[in-house]
């Protein structure tokens, strides 16, 4: 793998700690946004349906991805870009 397009460890772990926080933010705002409620369902919530926590469980997934990809992106494309300016 090239210098370009790896990851050094302690970027990795800083951009998914970092995603991670940014993507429960963004899922809790969202779900009180859709179901209009604060509590958010998890698996083992057992007072709601099925539907409801699978829904969830995928748009918790979907954000979660999508705020990986973006940080991940963002990064290499600021490391190659300070590569080509060394």
């Amino acid at each position: 793998m090239s210098k370009g397009n790896s990851m050094s460890r302690s970027a990795s772990a800083a951009l998914g700690i970092a995603g991670g926080l940014i993507a429960g933010v963004i899922f809790k705002q969202t779900w009180r946004l859709i179901a209009r409620d604060d509590d958010t369902p998890d698996a083992g919530d057992l007072e709601r349906s099925w539907a409801e926590v699978l829904i969830a469980a995928t748009l918790q997934g979907a954000i979660s991805g999508a705020v990986k990809a973006a940080l991940n992106r963002g990064y290499l494309l600021h490391s190659q870009n300070y590569d080509d300016a060394e």
